[in-house]
């Protein structure tokens, strides 16, 4: 099988944000960058496919700044054969991904599956799996929880509103948005760290995968973070003092009773 994984870099959920200058965008300088987990379990899935089919590749696929390459080894170095990375402007926005992506893959050979998460920790949009499958023209499950793969079709568990599963069954090619649940991510090891870090990359420009900056939809400015937090207020005294104060503020300046 040719498996292909799809996966976004994006700042460690402890980085503290800064802004740039103009208020454009975040500054990049000294951001701590990691995949996004869900992308963890699309790697992990692609992996496990294909030590299940013994004759097929996992090639990683990223679009981005050239940032995006130490993600890529990460990847490679979970187990992935090969990469790819697509060059992209920093503000390329979820539209342009998802062609620039779908544009790579259409250059390959043969797709027979593609594995995504089911999105990406910092802007939390959903839309680059979808968009990607739709660019490319083949059907896609998401926010998928487990699946049963067989020659010619894989069939999915879904999860939907209220707690209830959907099963869907899907031909090949076919991408499948992994959902947390769907398996354990596996650590890398030290030698196939070292490993990963003399695999080739293919680099591809935006022209290869038929990418015009028309291609960006949305351009954003104006960024705000959210205002600080007030400092708490701590009551002294005994309990009943405590209680009778407490219910003092919440009255007089919470105004929550």
């Amino acid at each position: 099988m040719n498996i292909y994984v799809c996966i976004k870099q994006v700042p460690d959920t402890e980085t503290k944000i800064k802004l740039n200058a103009d208020n454009s965008g975040i500054d990049t300088t000294g951001i701590k960058w990691i995949m996004s987990p869900y992308d963890e379990f699309a790697v992990e899935e692609s992996l496990r496919l294909r030590d299940k089919n013994p004759g097929s590749t996992v090639t990683v696929l990223s679009a981005g700044p050239a940032r995006v390459v130490e993600t890529i080894r990460t990847a490679l170095a979970m187990g992935a054969d090969q990469a790819i990375h697509v060059e992209l402007p920093e503000t390329a926005d979820n539209n342009m991904v998802a062609k620039a992506l779908s544009g790579a893959l259409k250059k390959e050979a043969k797709v027979d599956i593609v594995f995504t998460g089911k999105e990406a920790i910092d802007d939390g949009a959903s839309q680059v799996s979808q968009l990607t499958a739709e660019y490319f023209g083949m059907p896609y499950v998401t926010v998928v929880l487990g699946a049963e793969y067989s020659a010619t079709q894989v069939k999915c568990r879904r999860e939907v509103e209220g707690g209830a599963i959907e099963v869907v069954v899907a031909s090949y090619p076919v991408l499948i948005a992994a959902q947390k649940g769907l398996n354990e991510p596996r650590y890398a090891s030290l030698p196939n760290i070292m490993k990963a870090k003399k695999k080739e990359v293919k680099c591809l420009k935006m022209a290869d995968v038929g990418v015009t900056e028309a291609d960006q939809k949305i351009r954003y400015k104006n960024y705000q973070l959210p205002p600080p937090k007030q400092a708490g207020k701590k009551i002294v005294g005994d309990p009943a003092t405590q209680a009778k104060e407490l219910a003092r503020l919440l009255h007089e300046e919470a105004k929550v009773i």
